[in-house]
């Protein structure tokens, strides 16, 4: 089939028309490139496509009055999960971006990417799940990676006043949903009561349990009796925002809610220490409501250690840190896999083999990578966090017939990225997370030559 019949078909003929004006602007366009490893000009092929893949996934959705940056692939919109955070690392990519007249610059899509979520919020507090051209999703809570931590990096990046504002009103009323709607066994840790709430499709994690809520109503648990769990992840997102709203609300003025986010933020990052985590086998783990714990060793180890929940200036986190990155994170037998980090350890039973599409049953997930950004450096394993990248930019770089194909997952023992169909032109490439950590990393790794 030609190409651009299959693209009319798709639906992706308006992407292809959308990046020609990159493709122009790039060509002899001067912008700033990093110092690749080596000579060979398939780098640099690979860096464009890169930048190419991610003009491409700029769309306007009929929800949200501006341009975002979706998810890419498959993906046809945003999740709470990722869309800020990805929408963050693209605006501190700026300046390796071309400007195209009449087109948003990378900052003025991270914000939107935290705008969209904020504008769409329900009365009662409740943030969408997702948000898709034709659809807007509320049956999950779908967070990893905190809102509120991505806008006020983004503040701090831009000095953006009203994102400030926005987003500390919007976050707040966020988190009190969460503790009137995911907290009904008052513990005070955050519960999930369905797969897509922690965005781990197909994990071992979450055997037997319903993708999401009944009716798609995020404030119903499904009447399963080991549900609703206390989740490690899920709650780490919430220390993590609160840490977060403490210093946007220090930002404003407002010392004495300053110090109440930061008690609120203590008091759960403890309750994850307390409940969730086993000495025993140096993991976190969920806690069903029949008091037992989840034994399936997987990302949510790292999700975390992305809000550091461990603290490295307190010597009992720090044992903690250290046992868990020995015996899981770093061990081979374990997460550090050839390419890292694999999404279920793979001397876990419930590996899954062999590797499926769409999987957090053990492939290395490219959105795992990209938030690795998030704390390796905190935790001090700055040269670990570069053979990370060096094995994630050499496998982003050999995939395919054609530069930059940017798939979603890789196998965690070969590098081999998961491929959904064989055509050259198939709608599941051109992943953002994976065209975003080419980027990144390769400009990181500047001073660390492959």
């Amino acid at each position: 089939m030609k190409r651009r019949k299959f693209l009319e078909i798709t639906g992706m003929a308006g992407m292809a028309l959308a990046c020609e004006p990159l493709h122009a602007a790039m060509k002899g366009h001067g912008m700033p490139l990093p110092q690749f490893p080596d000579a060979n000009p398939k780098w640099k092929r690979t860096w464009d496509a890169a930048l190419t893949t991610l003009a491409g996934n700029v769309k306007l959705l009929s929800t949200y009055k501006r341009p975002m940056m979706i998810e890419g692939a498959e993906y046809p919109g945003v999740w709470l999960e990722t869309a800020p955070m990805e929408g963050l690392a693209y605006a501190k990519l700026a300046e390796f971006v071309p400007h195209i007249a009449g087109k948003p610059s990378p900052v003025e899509i991270a914000f939107a990417n935290h705008m969209a979520f904020f504008a769409l919020q329900r009365e009662d507090g409740q943030f969408p799940a997702y948000i898709w051209t034709k659809e807007v999703g509320y049956g999950q809570i779908q967070m990893e990676v905190p809102i509120a931590a991505t806008a006020w990096e983004l503040v701090q990046l831009t000095k953006n006043e009203e994102l400030l504002r926005t987003a500390y009103a919007a976050y707040g009323r966020w988190d009190a949903w969460l503790r009137r709607y995911r907290n009904t066994r008052k513990t005070g840790l955050v519960e999930g009561f369905c797969t897509y709430d922690t965005g781990m499709d197909n994990s071992p994690r979450w055997a037997g349990i319903p993708n999401s809520c009944p009716d798609d109503d995020a404030r119903k648990c499904p009447p399963v009796p080991s549900l609703p769990r206390l989740c490690p992840d899920l709650s780490a997102t919430v220390y993590g925002g609160r840490v977060a709203m403490a210093a946007m609300a220090q930002e404003l003025g407002l010392k004495n809610e300053a110090d109440r986010w930061l008690e609120d933020a203590e008091a759960i990052r403890r309750l994850i220490l307390e409940k969730l985590y086993c000495a025993e086998d140096a993991a976190f783990y969920d806690l069903d409501a029949q008091g037992k714990f989840v034994r399936v060793r997987c990302d949510l180890i790292t999700r975390v250690m992305g809000e550091h929940v461990l603290k490295m200036d307190i010597a009992s986190d720090r044992r903690i840190f250290d046992d868990v990155w020995t015996r899981q994170l770093h061990n081979p037998k374990a997460f550090w896999t050839p390419f890292p980090l694999s999404s279920i350890a793979i001397d876990d039973p419930v590996f899954v083999r062999p590797i499926q599409p769409d999987s957090w049953g053990g492939p290395s997930q490219a959105v795992t990578a990209l938030r690795a950004t998030r704390w390796m450096d905190y935790y001090g394993k700055q040269q670990d966090f570069v053979h990370l990248m060096r094995q994630w930019v050499t496998a982003i770089y050999r995939s395919g017939k054609l530069e930059g194909e940017f798939w979603e997952q890789v196998d965690p023992m070969t590098g081999e990225f998961t491929r959904k169909s064989t055509s050259d032109f198939a709608i599941e490439k051109g992943y953002t997370p994976t065209a975003l950590i080419y980027l990144e990393f390769i400009r990181r790794l500047q001073s660390h030559p492959i």
